[in-house]
């Protein structure tokens, strides 16, 4: 399941899917509000056309003679270029009363203003094919022709052509907003039905540079960069989109067009200058990483990031390291986890997200390259948890298994040590050291005789026999092998480690035959027949694990010296003694127990006799 998990989300990735892509365009934002761009070179200012401008000289659009004193104004203090984020697309509507008082109208005159100035128009887009003249630029193409990767527009809304005629440059203004609406980015260049067209600061940073024309680099998988002048290249993403590293907001001088045309005194020289509408109604605020900005504050903050040479870098090979990353993430996650214990799982895990986090936010700091940490770190989470509860399952159902398999025939606190380090328990098998033991009825075919007619009532006097003895066993260290019949099978020194498991085995022997007086002076009260028992008790090597079959298995032990235990036991009778033990036993206990030999015996499977000992 967690693979397939896995596959998912990297499908997800791969395809960047809406959500992948919000919360990594959100990620970017994030960083862009903590650590916004530092610097500007102060070459550009905006001068909008305010609410309260318009309440001064009148509404929109203005009669172009103001205009003209506008332009006057700003170009008396030798300012660099005046970029207009305005679409003059119609005649001023006070031109016959303009040429009544005058020589020339007022487009003439605003046209007269431009001349000779370093004036980039605008120029916006429609659903029309283009039906008014566009100035254009040439381009050099090297490489792949750029059409087919740039976005496509049917047609182009230019301005008035007594205007356009007179500026330096001219380039479409728009934005193109990402799929949550922020603007982050902006087309360096656009196709349209009149051929390829620059972006307005296109314009702008051509004229800056004193170049003719443009060169647009570009391959089969689309644009890589373009050449402005001979000194300035900028990198776009393969549909020539330029990612603007954003400044707080304000950190732009503004000024209203009032503070020009009242003559305040304002310092322009030697900067660009952009003029815009900021009016309710009459501009289009725009939502960035950084807050609310018009088109003439993006366009500022564009050319600040070229004259700062900060632009965030994000290319197609970007990509590519992070799909590798998280597949690499993906498959160490999947290898290591299911083997680590907790404490190093939290470790690998915190490890993984400090080390993604710490990267993509130094080189965002350090290069302002944007490297997705937001997808691992959701990926790393959920991968992560799912192996974590994954190991948390597996480890709950063995702790059960163990609880189920060892409950009835280990003392509780050694069951609870099993479950808390199941690794002390070797379930593949394992050969040891133990002590083992046999005890069975002796007479159990009179007794059960007696009780031909009452099955239910010799069915509870072994159950009573049996539990009292198993309690024993239990609370001694003990773990029960299995019943036979009246059988007890038990042994000592597993599945936990018993140091002293002969003298337990001892011990044990010694409170059963105890317990076994008590039950029979009981047995005799209640008019019961009385019960002998025979223990046989040996110390050696065997296999201790899971024994069985597919369907069905025990936790049990198997080898000679346990069949031994079982032939001491059966000798008991003829020995006419209750307990019967090894020779391996009596060195095991040493010293701490006193034994009473019982010379040597003969038993099946034994090519020598037995040495065999009695408390």
């Amino acid at each position: 399941m967690v693979v397939l998990i896995a596959l998912l989300m990297f499908a997800g990735r791969y395809l960047d899917v809406s959500p992948v892509e919000t919360l990594r365009l959100k990620t970017f934002d994030y960083y862009q509000k903590i650590k916004p761009r530092n610097k500007n070179t102060d070459s550009v200012v905006i001068v909008e056309i305010t609410e309260d401008d318009l309440k001064t000289y009148g509404q929109w659009p203005w009669p172009r003679n103001i205009m003209a004193d506008l332009h006057n104004k700003i170009q008396a203090q030798q300012v660099q270029s005046i970029q207009y984020n305005i679409l003059f697309t119609e005649a001023d509507r006070l031109n016959e009363l303009s040429l009544l008082k005058g020589d020339v109208s007022n487009d003439q005159l605003f046209a007269g203003t431009i001349r000779g100035s370093n004036t980039v128009m605008m120029y916006s887009i429609k659903y029309k094919p283009t039906s008014s003249a566009v100035a254009k630029v040439g381009a050099i193409i090297s490489g792949d022709k750029p059409t087919k990767h740039l976005y496509n527009f049917i047609g182009i809304v230019s301005n008035l052509p007594e205007l356009l005629q007179h500026a330096k440059g001219a380039g479409v203004n728009i934005m193109i907003p990402n799929i949550d609406g922020t603007v982050r980015q902006i087309p360096l260049y656009v196709s349209s039905d009149v051929g390829l067209i620059p972006h307005q600061i296109m314009e702008t940073l051509r004229i800056k540079d004193n170049s003719r024309r443009y060169k647009i680099t570009a391959d089969a998988q689309g644009i890589n960069s373009i050449n402005v002048s001979r000194n300035r290249l900028i990198h776009t993403d393969k549909n020539g989109m330029f990612r603007i590293n954003f400044a707080e907001v304000g950190s732009i001088k503004k000024y209203s067009a009032s503070d020009l045309l009242k003559n305040r005194i304002i310092d322009l020289k030697d900067k660009i200058v952009i003029v815009g509408l900021n009016a309710a109604g009459l501009s289009y605020f725009k939502d960035t990483p950084i807050g609310i900005m018009t088109d003439a504050q993006i366009s500022a903050q564009a050319l600040e990031t070229v004259f700062t040479d900060t632009q965030l870098i994000r290319d197609s090979n970007t990509n590519w390291i992070e799909l590798s990353g998280i597949f690499l993430i993906g498959l160490l996650l999947i290898v290591v986890i299911p083997r680590a214990g907790v404490t190093s799982s939290v470790l690998v895990f915190l490890t993984l997200l400090t080390g993604v986090i710490t990267a993509s936010l130094h080189l965002y700091s350090t290069q302002n390259y944007l490297l997705d940490a937001s997808f691992a770190v959701v990926f790393v989470t959920i991968m992560w948890g799912h192996l974590t509860y994954n190991n948390f399952a597996t480890q709950f159902r063995l702790r059960q298994q163990i609880k189920k398999q060892f409950e009835h025939y280990l003392a509780p606190s050694m069951v609870a040590q099993l479950q808390k380090n199941p690794e002390l328990l070797k379930l593949g098998g394992e050969t040891r050291e133990m002590t083992f033991m046999f005890s069975d009825i002796r007479g159990f075919t009179p007794i059960s005789e007696k009780y031909k007619n009452n099955p239910a009532g010799l069915t509870r006097l072994i159950n009573r026999f049996l539990t009292r003895m198993t309690d024993i066993i239990i609370a001694n260290g003990g773990t029960i092998d299995k019943f036979m019949g009246d059988c007890i099978m038990a042994f000592w020194n597993a599945p936990l480690d018993t140091p002293d498991h002969a003298k337990r085995a001892v011990d044990t022997a010694i409170k059963m035959q105890k317990e076994l007086k008590l039950l029979n002076a009981e047995l005799k009260k209640e008019k019961l027949p009385a019960i002998n028992i025979g223990i046989g008790i040996n110390t050696g090597t065997a296999l201790v694990g899971n024994m069985g079959s597919e369907q069905r298995f025990d936790y049990s032990v198997i080898g000679d010296d346990v069949n031994l235990a079982s032939r001491l036991e059966s000798s008991s009778k003829d020995l006419k003694t209750t307990l019967v033990i090894g020779e391996n036993t009596r060195k095991q206990c040493g010293k701490k127990v006193k034994f009473k030999s019982l010379g040597t015996i003969k038993v099946k499977g034994k090519t020598n006799n037995i040495k065999v000992y009695t408390l």
